[in-house]
């Protein structure tokens, strides 16, 4: 998906991912000349070709995530960008490192391990001639979905003006005020402007009515059932309104005076929780409809997750609700990276190169 966010402006000459899901639908939606399947680690830089303006790397956040199990990037998943960075490392001993990185992955990279984990990250960095600073942007703003992410963008030739901005939350700013006072000199407070507002809701993205395939009553009385009073609150001023009212639904796990207890959680403000894959924290997102104040429901779609990633309705999904919606669930979304791509890594790169001498 950051190829998708990137857009024809930019030519790809090298993708990886070892999950085969992943890499079908990579292939069914743009061939695969530049993907090598398999893992990270398994490579070396005789695999990559030239030096790219830029390297991505997206790795599995299930190790930093709240709804993981928080082993950080020493954890069996997210570990995988230790292998993206064995890479960037060889290709700096060749005189071809990218002029610029970005690493994306969950808000909680800032904090993992006390904050040790985005230490050592910022360190491996400096010590590689980068300078670096980190955005946090939440999809919410471009797209009706909450799914808020961190970038670490890093580069050997930075811009000469840079100034905080709305996209430094108080996570990215603490992170900074954590790290070493050496580390924060290779800091950049990287500009990026305040994006208009948006202009489409979780209810523009759905199907016809007619065209899914709705809860049974006694579905949707079950779900019902495990809202805390709280949220039948907000259910019941919503049947109030008299019209048609759309909002999201999740079942979370929450510890009630000392008991586990699953709990559907709901909201009405146009915007649907984080999408997430199948297998995770969370269960598959439930959409909430009332009308003339009768409530239904159902789960929401590979197509509709897509929407709600920034995908156009061309982009190829893998046939089955639980497949697409793995795709969908551990991507990035496609505005954001557009967004970033505008704002920040095309105008940086426009800029002359400075000649990089090998190590």
């Amino acid at each position: 998906m950051a190829r998708a966010g990137l857009g024809t402006g930019w030519r790809c000459l090298f993708a990886n991912d070892f999950d085969p899901l992943k890499t079908r639908v990579y292939r069914d939606n743009w061939g695969g000349e530049d993907l090598r399947a398999g893992d990270v680690w398994a490579l070396d830089a005789t695999d990559l070709p030239r030096r790219a303006d830029l390297a991505w790397a997206s790795s599995p956040c299930q190790d930093l995530s709240l709804a993981g199990a928080r082993a950080g990037l020493e954890g069996g998943r997210s570990s995988a960008l230790w292998g993206f960075w064995r890479l960037i490392e060889a290709l700096d001993g060749e005189g071809r490192a990218p002029r610029c990185l970005v690493i994306e992955n969950v808000v909680g990279l800032l904090t993992s391990r006390g904050g040790t984990d985005f230490h050592t990250l910022c360190a491996a960095l400096a010590g590689r001639g980068y300078r670096y600073g980190a955005v946090e942007i939440d999809a919410a703003a471009f797209l009706p979905q909450s799914r808020p992410r961190v970038f670490l963008i890093a580069a050997r030739e930075p811009p000469d003006l840079m100034e905080q901005g709305p996209f430094h939350s108080r996570a990215v700013v603490e992170a900074f005020y954590r790290l070493p006072a050496e580390l924060r000199t290779h800091w950049l407070w990287w500009r990026l402007p305040r994006p208009p507002d948006r202009n489409t809701d979780l209810a523009a993205l759905l199907e016809p009515d007619e065209a899914v395939a709705w809860h049974t009553k006694a579905q949707t009385e079950r779900l019902l059932s495990l809202m805390s009073e709280v949220h039948l609150a907000k259910l019941r001023k919503a049947q109030a309104r008299g019209e048609r009212v759309v909002g999201a639904l999740f079942r979370r796990v929450r510890i009630e005076a000392g008991v586990k207890r699953q709990r559907a959680e709901v909201r009405f403000d146009g915007v649907a929780g984080c999408l997430r894959t199948p297998r995770g924290g969370s269960s598959r997102q439930t959409v909430v409809i009332i009308e003339s104040g009768v409530v239904r429901t159902l789960l929401i779609s590979a197509r509709e997750g897509a929407r709600l990633m920034g995908l156009p309705d061309d982009f190829r999904l893998p046939k089955g609700a639980t497949a697409g919606l793995k795709v969908v669930g551990d991507g990035v979304a496609a505005p954001v990276v557009r967004f970033l791509a505008r704002h920040l890594l095309e105008p940086l790169l426009a800029q002359a190169p400075v000649p990089v001498a090998a190590e």
